[in-house]
């Protein structure tokens, strides 16, 4: 039985920094992600999104890894997010469960793809938490214009607000090739059988959906609030020239009696 987890560890990793700071063990690598291959079978999968997979590891060279990592990512968590799996190697069958998997051969490109959806599993976790947290933000504001009728928020925390959305939203864009079928299963019948099963296991394209719709919600209530803030300003600035007309007209009135 071999042993996979996969940790959330940070917003971003330099990639290249690692490679050429880490070359030994390299099996394949490109711009996004390296992939090392450390025994027969003891691999370790590292991506630009802040995912770094262990299959075959144990819990102290899973630490020791990770510390060497440090130094090249952006935003460490202090409480890292994983996930956990299970692959049991040399059965008659290929056979998805609720958190394994059995294969018929250990191949390397098989085991790859099982820890790249993993990786894509740990990863959509974050970014759930962090779409269900503008959620809950928003849901704030829209209970408070219920409540009072209005919005109890500047125009500032309103566009660290959004800034904060369309950044998630460009991040998510930006990594969307982890949730495409690598280029490998569209020439392997077996590893695209394999691919769809672990996709399905996952839930990864309902999850992403969530999220996008998630997002997509935030974004319109965005775009009520920030059409309520220029009512109010606008309202503001009309009510100033009413009252500056109003002294002006004052002020002559005051002349033409004295």
């Amino acid at each position: 039985m071999l042993h996979v987890v996969a940790y959330q560890i940070a917003d971003n990793i330099d990639v290249r920094a690692f490679r050429g700071a880490n070359k030994e063990g390299i099996n394949r690598y490109d711009a996004d992600e390296l992939f090392y291959k450390t025994g027969e079978l003891d691999f370790v999968y590292v991506f630009k999104y802040g995912v770094v997979c262990f299959l075959n590891y144990a819990e102290e060279a899973r630490k020791a890894f990770l510390q060497r990592m440090n130094p090249f990512c952006k935003n460490v968590f202090e409480q890292p997010l994983s996930e956990e799996f299970e692959v049991e190697t040399n059965t008659p069958e290929n056979k998805f469960g609720f958190n394994k998997i059995e294969i018929v051969k250990p191949d390397i490109e098989v085991l790859r793809l099982i820890m790249l959806n993993v990786s894509q599993s740990v990863s959509l976790d974050y970014y759930s938490e962090l779409t269900n947290g503008l959620q809950e933000e928003t849901h704030s504001h829209t209970q408070t214009l219920e409540r009072r009728g209005r919005l109890n928020i500047s125009g500032k925390s309103l566009k660290m607000y959004i800034g904060k959305t369309l950044n998630l939203k460009n991040r998510i864009a930006e990594n969307l090739y982890i949730f495409d079928s690598p280029p490998e299963t569209w020439e392997d019948e077996n590893l695209n059988r394999i691919d769809q099963g672990l996709k399905k296991t996952f839930d990864l394209q309902e999850r992403y959906r969530d999220i996008r719709e998630g997002l997509e919600i935030i974004g319109e209530n965005l775009e009520l609030f920030k059409d309520l803030l220029q009512y109010r300003n606008s309202t503001v600035l009309e009510w100033i020239v009413i009252i500056l007309v109003a002294l002006e007209v004052i002020n002559l009135i005051i002349k033409e009696i004295f």
